[in-house]
């Protein structure tokens, strides 16, 4: 599982910053229960570091409950390597890339270059294979580039698989999870198409591209031309479903999603051609089994029905390549251990990806990733 990437208007907080407004808010009644903090402790702390302290003491309060939650649920906690030869092949997400000599191993022991893990899935899905059962893993991750009130270079991702799981039961499990930890209301659901036809009064999958072309010239005329000139001078299939996909995504992050606000909405069945790791839907073959949770103006989580075909997945790695290379990306390596793993057999299972900052600016109240992480990168 993986999130996509978001943009942000609004530039890094800084702790050194003395305006009040940048400063986090009390938390909320909903907040997590049990010891967030001591303010009586902290009364002598300028008042930026004493409102850090009751966060991390929020977060850690936090980290039990979640991990509590899987653990009565037979789950079992796992360590996946943040550092490994091998990558989720992404087309907009950039992983670190680290010389492997600079390991200083033995000769012929180090691969020529490793990655900080974008993500656990890869390890993850190798364990799956071994016949672990249902696990999870609740910790850092790295994305290169990233770097806003919403995101921080490195972050920590809450992401678990459950074994023989079907779509809908772990969209179940993902809303029972963060209602308990935050005691919050059941969100609103709706299907993508759905979700374009009441906003926008289109199909997202079937709407003309020139129809989507006009709607994102309303957002920024230049923008739409690039998308979409380049694909239909070329007479490309490929150029122009990407160039779909590449206005969908405006439409729904700079037009629909700033409408919903701060409600609760879980997306599901995206197009097949946004599936990811996704399968089909039996529901509809045009899409994938895929959802997203928005929450508080946030995409909180990010889960699959989890796509089984291993030569399905090398297709999907090859096309994200090239979608990386047209955007000035260097390609990653399509023939993995994830691959082989796959061949070798992965269980039927649903996963779920869901960033763990965000959880916490939920719980806390805050609109700044700075306020409920220990140092942003600009500070470690």
């Amino acid at each position: 599982m993986t999130n996509r990437p978001e943009t942000d208007d609004e530039p890094p907080g800084n702790r050194d910053e003395s305006d009040p407004s940048r400063r986090p808010s009390e938390p909320p009644e909903a907040a997590v229960s049990g010891p967030v903090g001591h303010p009586d402790d902290l009364r002598d702390q300028p008042p930026r570091d004493r409102e850090l302290v009751i966060n991390l003491r929020a977060r850690a309060a936090l980290l039990r409950r979640v991990r509590q939650f899987f653990d009565d649920r037979g789950f079992t906690e796992v360590q996946p390597p943040c550092l490994s030869r091998d990558q989720i092949v992404d087309a907009h997400i950039d992983p670190i890339e680290i010389a492997g000599s600079a390991l200083r191993l033995p000769a012929g022991v180090a691969a020529p270059r490793y990655y900080l893990q974008t993500s656990p899935e890869l390890a993850m899905k190798r364990l799956l294979t071994l016949g672990i059962g249902s696990i999870y893993s609740l910790g850092p991750v790295f994305r290169g580039g990233e770097r806003s009130v919403r995101h921080n270079v490195e972050f920590t991702m809450l992401e678990w698989y459950a074994v023989g799981a079907g779509f809908d039961e772990v969209i179940g499990q993902t809303i029972a999870m963060v209602r308990e930890v935050l005691g919050i209301g059941p969100p609103q659901m709706l299907s993508y198409r759905q979700l374009f036809r009441d906003q926008l009064g289109i199909d997202p999958i079937d709407c003309p591209p020139q129809a989507l072309c006009d709607l994102v010239a309303e957002v920024d005329e230049e923008l739409a031309r690039g998308f979409l000139e380049p694909a239909i001078g070329a007479g490309d299939a490929e150029l122009l479903s990407d160039a779909r996909d590449a206005m969908l995504d405006v439409l729904l992050t700079e037009t629909i999603e700033p409408r919903l606000g701060d409600a609760s909405l879980v997306i599901r069945n995206y197009p097949l051609s946004q599936a990811a790791l996704a399968r089909p839907s039996p529901d509809d073959p045009q899409t994938a089994e895929r959802f997203e949770w928005m929450l508080g103006g946030l995409e909180l989580a990010n889960g699959y029905h989890e796509l089984l075909d291993a030569d399905e997945l090398r297709r999907r790695n090859l096309l994200n390549n090239r979608k990386r290379v047209a955007t000035g990306r260097q390609p990653l390596p399509v023939d993995s251990s994830l691959l082989a793993a796959m061949r070798r057999g992965l269980p039927a299972c649903s996963g779920v990806a869901l960033g763990f900052d965000r959880l916490v600016m939920l719980a806390q109240g805050t609109k700044d990733i700075a306020d409920v992480i220990p140092l942003t990168i600009e500070e470690a």
